[in-house]
């Protein structure tokens, strides 16, 4: 069988020095640093008190109120990063077969701030079951992916790979090796991560596996 060659055609990113492509890149090239205190929470009590936060993100900038409700953090950041590699590549509606169009997007942890806010309300609340709706969507690994496919229309294949810290790495083999093999044309592909929360910091903390320093 012969194999497909692959190319990168479009990116993308939402990181802690830049909100986009190009300022994430001058921020890289000029040695600026990401980590300052973390603001998204108060950290009076937690060793380490400071984080690479992603700064002045603005999710209504390009999602309508309701989907911002509907989607956790980290599938925000997916579906930013996700519509500039996309419009980076110059991909639109007639030069693509969609439903050759795949998406394989990862993270870590998934939606671990909307896992803490409905366990912590369930706890507030006298423990009555009054979960949102949205929680489980919220929440699941691979809900980004599903987002990306369905806000741009692509059929093609569709899942979430998790190897810890190394996820996003996982998602661009997986991606690369399903395009060589003609399982796909293109492949949006890439991973991203909201877990600077009390419960994520915590966890780490208790791990020792941060800096307190």
């Amino acid at each position: 069988m012969e194999l497909k060659r692959v190319v990168v055609t479009g990116m993308g990113a939402i990181t802690p020095l830049g909100n986009n492509l190009s300022d994430y890149w001058q921020s890289l090239i000029h040695g600026v640093s990401g980590a300052a205190d973390i603001t998204r929470f108060d950290t009076t009590h937690f060793k380490t008190k400071f984080a690479c936060e992603v700064k002045n993100f603005d999710p209504f900038s390009f999602l309508e109120k309701k989907e911002v409700k509907r989607y956790d953090r980290f599938s925000q950041f997916a579906l930013a990063i996700s519509d500039e590699a996309i419009s980076h590549a110059g991909l639109n509606d007639e030069n693509i077969n969609k439903e050759r169009v795949g998406v394989i997007w990862c993270s870590g942890i998934g939606g671990v701030e909307s896992f803490q806010e409905e366990v912590l309300r369930y706890a507030a609340e006298n423990k009555i079951p009054r979960f949102n709706p949205f929680f489980i969507p919220r929440m699941i690994m691979d809900i980004a992916a599903g987002h990306i496919s369905i806000r741009n229309g692509y059929r093609g294949l569709n899942f979430s790979v998790v190897s810890a810290c190394a996820s996003s790495t996982n998602a661009l083999i997986d991606a690369f090796n399903y395009i060589r093999l003609g399982k796909a044309n293109i492949i949006v592909t890439g991973g991203a991560e909201a877990a600077i929360t009390p419960g994520g910091v915590g966890g780490f903390n208790a791990l020792t596996a941060l800096s307190t320093r």
